[in-house]
């Protein structure tokens, strides 16, 4: 492995830590004094006071465009009043399964609606244990407690956001600036507003007592999980490619789910070990080119092969 190779996966590695980390802290938040509605506001105004002076100054560009507005309603706004309502009730090993492992999901079925992709069967087959392994947990969860949570239920809806979001992306070519920008000074200009005015909120309650959460959910989700995590995620994909990096993203239900465990104390049940184990497995076939580049390898052989037959006269 060459050092350009290396510094790639480093860069994927990082990735996944800050991703799996993301879990971690956005699940803080949901249980400390701080209201979800509270997070998004610390999130997107951080975010916003970083990338909007970069923006005006170095890379501007037409901003309030429809496209970006549509991804930033989906990708920012919709996301995150669903994702971080999920982890108020949601424990966080759960959590590290259901998000990472559904966002595939939703983006594959998506794709096919929306921009009307075709899969090969390893990407569908990753689909399908992705499903089984939340399957396990929903039932497990539905015995158990009686009916799904709400958080459960806002963590799929979150799924489905991102989901959209990244189609969206793709579909009207939006560069990662864009869609970090666009997502960020977008997101802000039109959350905030209804937030001061009409929300619930307890940043203004007892703000000596906040501060160490109000600190940390600024730094990691203002900062390490919006910009640095991005260009850590667009340096591996230059590198080491976008199947190599997606690969490595099997790695976050496991990483973020087991330290879940330890940080908040939860119990490892049966079903939530098997929802983890085949929820990875799942998204890395939901990810990886290897079975997609034997199988353009073989035909293109065997192609070969019949090219150089000689001809009967």
């Amino acid at each position: 492995m060459d050092n350009s190779t290396r510094q790639g996966y480093l860069a994927a590695f990082g990735a996944v830590l800050i991703w799996s980390g993301f879990i971690l802290v956005s699940r803080m938040g949901g249980i400390s004094p701080l209201l979800s509605y509270d997070v998004i506001a610390i999130r997107y105004a951080t975010c916003a006071a970083l990338v909007l002076p970069i923006w005006w100054f170095k890379f501007r560009f037409k901003l309030w465009q429809p496209k970006f507005i549509i991804c930033s309603l989906f990708g920012g706004l919709g996301y995150a009043l669903l994702a971080f309502k999920g982890f108020e009730s949601t424990p966080g090993s759960q959590s590290a399964v259901l998000l990472p492992g559904l966002i595939p999901v939703m983006i594959i079925l998506l794709s096919v609606v929306i921009n009307k992709q075709k899969h090969p069967w390893s990407k569908w087959f990753g689909v399908a244990m992705i499903t089984s392994g939340i399957a396990v947990l929903f039932l497990h969860e539905s015995f158990s407690q009686g009916e799904l949570s709400v958080g459960h239920l806002s963590l799929a809806g979150g799924a489905f956001c991102w989901g959209i979001f990244s189609v969206l992306l793709s579909r009207w070519q939006i560069t990662p600036w864009q869609a970090t920008a666009s997502l960020a000074i977008i997101t802000c200009t039109i959350y905030m507003p209804i937030y001061l005015l009409w929300l619930p909120k307890n940043i203004s309650l007892g703000m000596s007592e906040l501060w160490g959460d109000i600190l940390l959910q600024s730094f990691y989700q203002g900062f390490l999980a919006t910009i640095v995590q991005m260009l850590l995620y667009v340096r591996a994909v230059q590198i080491i490619g976008a199947a190599n990096m997606g690969t490595m993203m099997a790695m976050v239900p496991v990483i973020a789910g087991v330290s879940a465990l330890f940080v908040f104390d939860e119990p490892a049940k049966i079903s939530l070990v098997i929802a983890m184990i085949t929820v990875s497995i799942g998204v890395w076939f939901a990810n990886t080119q290897y079975f997609v580049n034997k199988t353009y390898f073989a035909n293109k052989k065997s192609f070969a092969n019949k090219s150089t037959l000689p001809i009967k006269k």
